[in-house]
């Protein structure tokens, strides 16, 4: 049974916001490396989640549940180390998550942020593509998952004025393309992204400063490739579509959306180079404190007033996204728990990554992503399980930005193939088809090309920054 109730909304509320505040406190270097509250925080929040949520995310409590147990089993004197090293991680999850939430509840009651929206959704077929895609990425930053949405329900309302079936099905089906594949470019390189956060976390010697450059590289291949597809192979029409009006307004429209990114990158690279924490603690401090000024000056306009939209945020918006924040946290805490239990397993097995060829390892991390996404593995857990058995920098005789290089675009290809994820679910729900019919039918080609060209871009910047 699941228990829904406004008193346990508003609990779950609060936990979110307290555990949030103790893991932006520890990043700040305000509290030890281990709170002592940290522990309490998620355990009752798992137990509270676990009551709200369906079937399916409670399975996930359950494996972490036996996995711990056999994590206790197997190493009876280091296995404590190992949990609150797990329940850390859940933690970050959580408060880097439940942040950048507020800045989305903040963009989604914003006139401006759909105005700009709609004129991309409304660009002629030339430059649609492009739009949509390099738009998608800086609603990204915004509102996360939430720019699939407010772009997706924007594109397909704008394919809908179209009379003509063939043309509005072609139309949907390449402006949802391109915001999906515009929302997985941001990830390789986004400070916001959990592909940039989990993966520097996890391998040594990495931050968001020493790989934004080769983020943004495997950003421009993402992007290039995918308009290059879209317009190659542009669909035969039966008849020529009929003369589009121009969209109204200018580019202007999306000026407010450029001065929110500008503020926001600008106010975490000079906090970072003025105290040299790490990105995400900072990006989990500055977005909320973005997002009260933003419903500040909503107030103003004549919007709802702060203290009310901080109530509704706490208390509703937030613990809407149970299932979610469950997901998350139990991936996590299930990579950490599970993968010193993996490392004996393929220590005694014929497979040992270390006496792999080097291009081989860079290799099977870009394409482990996406292939453990068809079996419903999220990126998270994949990467927190097998980066500790990923040999080091040092044995592959690479930079360690070529690792994180390489899952990072890996994990972008699982975003866009596998039918388990928020991005081809959303995309799917959209387009009316199923999300393994986005996955491997509408990005097949895409895919096909990608699987080859990462890889081959992570084996040139292993060699030049070697």
């Amino acid at each position: 049974m699941i228990l829904i109730s406004p008193t346990l909304d508003r609990v779950t509320g609060v936990l979110l916001v307290a555990l949030t505040g103790v893991v932006i406190a520890q990043e700040w270097h305000l509290l030890g490396p281990a709170p002592a509250l940290l522990a309490p925080l998620v355990l009752v929040l798992t137990a509270l989640l676990t009551l709200q949520v369906a079937p399916g995310r409670r399975a996930f409590v359950a494996v972490a549940g036996v996995l711990t147990l056999a994590l206790v089993w197997r190493d009876p004197e280091g296995w404590r180390a190992v949990v609150a090293r797990a329940v850390a991680s859940a933690a970050f999850i959580v408060a880097f998550f439940s942040a950048l939430a507020s800045l989305r509840s903040a963009a989604q009651q914003a006139a401006a942020i759909r105005a700009g929206g709609t004129f991309l959704a409304l660009q002629p077929p030339g430059r649609r593509y492009l739009a949509l895609t390099l738009g998608g990425q800086a609603f990204a930053l915004l509102l996360n998952y939430g720019a699939i949405a407010l772009l997706g329900s924007l594109a397909t309302a704008a394919a809908r004025d179209e009379p003509d079936a063939e043309i509005r099905a072609h139309r949907t089906r390449r402006m949802l393309l391109a915001i999906q594949r515009g929302f997985v470019a941001s990830l390789p390189w986004s400070p916001m992204s959990f592909a940039v956060a989990i993966s520097t976390a996890l391998i040594p010697g990495t931050s968001w400063g020493t790989m934004l450059l080769p983020g943004l590289a495997t950003m421009v291949l993402l992007t290039g490739v995918g308009w290059g597809l879209d317009t190659l192979f542009k669909p035969k029409l039966s008849r020529p579509p009929a003369p589009r009006i121009p969209p109204e307004g200018s580019w202007a429209l999306l000026l407010p959306l450029a001065l929110l990114l500008g503020l926001l990158v600008l106010s975490v690279l000079a906090l970072q180079l003025a105290t040299g924490f790490r990105v995400t603690g900072i990006v989990m401090l500055v977005v909320p404190l973005m997002a009260l000024g933003w419903v500040a000056l909503q107030q103003r306009e004549g919007g709802p007033s702060l203290p009310r939209r901080v109530r509704e945020f706490v208390c509703a918006d937030l613990p809407s996204f149970r299932g979610e924040i469950t997901l998350l946290m139990m991936a996590g805490y299930i990579g950490t728990v599970g993968a010193p239990l993996l490392a004996p397993l393929i220590q005694s097995s014929p497979f040992h990554p270390e006496d792999l060829p080097t291009p081989l390892v860079l290799a099977g991390l870009v394409w482990l992503v996406p292939l453990c996404g068809q079996i419903g593995m999220n990126p998270i857990l994949t990467v927190s399980l097998i980066a500790p058995s990923v040999p080091s920098a040092e044995m592959l005789g690479v930079p360690p930005v070529a690792i994180v290089t390489a899952i990072t675009a890996g994990w972008a290809l699982g975003g866009i193939s596998s039918p388990f994820t928020a991005t081809t679910l959303l995309v799917g729900n959209f387009g009316g088809v199923s999300a393994r019919h986005v996955g491997l039918r509408w990005n097949g080609s895409y895919m096909a090309v990608m699987l080859v060209l990462l890889p081959l871009w992570v084996l040139l910047l292993a060699w030049l920054a070697g």
